[in-house]
This record gives structure tokens, sequence and C-alpha cells, in this order.
């Protein structure tokens, strides 16, 4: 009575989402999910009763129709209400940017994507997707309609999500290639993705440390914490403590007994 699946992104589109997600309640039941934190700008378009959404800090929105939040920095709640669906567009690094050229994303989490348009074009685009039955053909429509809007990328930020050695400093690093300031690439890299390099460097070490503990769990292994902050280069357990309840409003110990719940399930 519920069902949820990715859907991938075609090649000509993949340097702007990074995959579409659907899910859809037919049951008589409210069901409650959580979002891990990802970096993306979601927009999504939801079909039939509305779908809420819960902050950490107890805020509560229904949205009806579309609405766009991000960059997703923190795990937050949603619930499917029934007979509820929802179509999730994830937008990868400047790809908000390269949409609406409106910065606004950075300092707002939620944000209604008619306000940053001329006209009420999602509105009007919603009710054409209201319309279909099929997911694959809801897709499609939604590329179709975004192609006049996006504009060309900025080489800066095309050499900064493309770049692969780790062991350079980025900002420094396109600084000197480009002949330009170290401070003018982290503004580029603030206005046009919605964080700064830094913040994005130590989601990506949470994210390797999540990575790890997942595989431990996954083979039934123990976890040797000292040996997760070593390879993921923190400090010491508290610094790593601060990010899990930074990014996911949980403890270490908590996440852990809820990776062993829901992947080692009782019979």
């Amino acid at each position: 009575m519920y069902s949820t699946f990715r859907i991938p992104v075609p090649e000509d589109f993949q340097d702007i989402f990074s995959h579409f997600y659907y899910a859809e309640n037919k049951s008589v039941e409210a069901i409650k999910k959580t979002l891990i934190p990802s970096f993306h700008t979601l927009l999504i378009f939801s079909f039939g009763n509305k779908v809420s959404f819960n902050t950490r800090q107890n805020t509560e929105i229904e949205v009806g129709k579309y609405i766009i939040l991000g960059p997703i920095k923190q795990a937050f709640d949603y619930t499917l209400y029934p007979d509820n669906a929802i179509l999730v567009l994830n937008l990868k690094d400047d790809a908000f940017y390269r949409y609406f050229g409106n910065p606004a994303v950075m300092e707002n989490s939620l944000i209604n994507p008619d306000e940053l348009v001329n006209g009420d074009c999602f509105a009007s685009l919603w009710n054409e997707l209201n319309r279909m039955e099929d997911v694959t053909a809801r897709v499609d429509c939604i590329l179709e309609f975004s192609k006049p809007y996006l504009r060309n990328r900025d080489k800066i930020i095309e050499q900064l999500t493309t770049m692969q050695d780790e062991n350079l400093d980025p900002i420094k690093s396109i600084a000197e290639r480009n002949n330009l300031s170290e401070r003018t690439i982290q503004i580029h890299h603030k206005e046009q993705l919605g964080y700064s390099a830094k913040e994005f460097n130590r989601y990506k070490r949470f994210i390797k440390a999540l990575q790890i503990v997942q595989e431990k769990v996954s083979e039934k292994s123990p976890i040797d914490w000292f040996d997760v902050v070593s390879e993921c280069g923190y400090y010491d357990q508290s610094q790593l403590i601060h990010d899990f309840k930074q990014y996911m409003n949980l403890t270490p110990t908590q996440y852990l007994k809820f990776m062993e719940d829901i992947c080692n399930p009782i019979n």
C-alpha cells in the first residue's frame, strides 16, 4: 500500500538532477519518513492530499501542490497522508542558480517557486502534471518544461564541481588557475551553490563516516569509533558526535541502533 522508487536521469540532464524520487501512500494510515541531508535543492510536487514537513525545531508546513526546499543541510521528517503522492526533483550543485539566477535559496529553507519566476508557471505545470497518471510521463513533462529556463554553466563553478583531486584545496587551486583571488572563488561558490566550500567539505567528511558505519552494520561487524574518527579526519570523537547531531539530530549510538533496527529486522 506504500510504494517508493528512484527514477534515473537522462544523460542530457545529469549535471542538473541527481535523480527523481517518487513515493505514494495508498494505505489508510499516514506514513512518516525521514529525509537525510543531501546538500541538494529539492523541487517537490504533491498530488492528492497534502504532504507535511517537520523540522527539528518543530516547525511544520503543509504543501498542497509544490515547494522548493534547500539546500538540505539537516535531516527532517515528512508525512505522506492517505491518497497522497510526491514527485521529488533533486537539483545538483548550481542547478537552482542556473534556473532562477537567484541566490535567495541560500538564506531561506522554504521558497515558493512562483516568487522566483515571472508569472505562475509552476501552477500551470502542476495542473498539467496532475492530469497525468504515469510517473514517467510526468518526469518527461518536467524535463521538457525546464529547457527554456536553463542558462549556461559558469566556468568557475564547473571547475569547482568537477575537481577530482581531494588532496588539493579547490578554492586555492581554482583561484590560481584562473588568476583570481580566493575570496572571489568563495563568493562564486556560496552564490551559485548555496553553501560554502567549508560547509560542503564538512558534509563530505560526515558522509564518509556514515558509509563506514553502514558497511559495518551490513556486515554485522563491530564498529571502532576511533578508527572512524581517524579515517575520516576528525579531531576526536566529540567532533564526530557534533556532526551526527548537526546533520541527523542523533548521536552515533542512536543512529547505529536505528540502522540495526531497519537493516536487521526481526521476522
